[in-house]
């Protein structure tokens, strides 16, 4: 099954890039503003995004499976579009010299395609959105996002 791979180098504190992915407040500093639900093991995470006029235009809802303080967030996507469904995400820190490095993954995909394209440059336009938020404050998440064709 063909997976979705980034690594991005972030200065700051590892703790720093935890929280941001591990928290709702943090996630939705990155990711999409709409983020709510249960952050915590066992919990349920939702992912909304809208288009800047504030129109819905599709989400996710992500079981929370593994939480390792400053080395490992995993999640199980539970509902979203059909290509999602029952893949998995993962973030893995480590720190080296200056950088923590986060090594993502969004694995298990069924086939390889245009949509699966999109959503690798998506997921690199969010890790430095991520990367953006740990080192000056402010990222860029949806619907602030960088748009990069007519799919968002």
């Amino acid at each position: 099954m063909p997976n979705i791979i980034h690594r991005v180098g972030i200065k700051g504190p590892v703790a720093n890039v935890y929280e941001a992915l591990s928290t709702i407040d943090g996630l939705s500093g990155w990711w999409t503003r709409a983020t709510t639900g249960d952050s915590k093991v066992g919990g349920i995470i939702t992912f909304r995004f809208h288009d800047t006029s504030g129109a819905d235009i599709g989400g996710f809802d992500m079981a929370v499976l593994e939480l390792a303080p400053d080395r490992t967030v995993r999640w199980r996507v539970e509902d979203g579009p059909p290509e999602w469904v029952g893949t998995g995400i993962d973030f893995h820190l480590v720190r080296q010299d200056d950088f923590t490095i986060v090594m993502f993954g969004h694995r298990n995909w069924r086939e390889e395609g245009a949509f699966m394209a999109h959503c690798s440059t998506k997921w690199a336009t969010f890790l430095l959105s991520l990367r953006d938020r740990v080192e000056t404050g402010r990222g860029r998440p949806a619907p602030d996002d960088v748009r990069i064709g007519d799919w968002h």
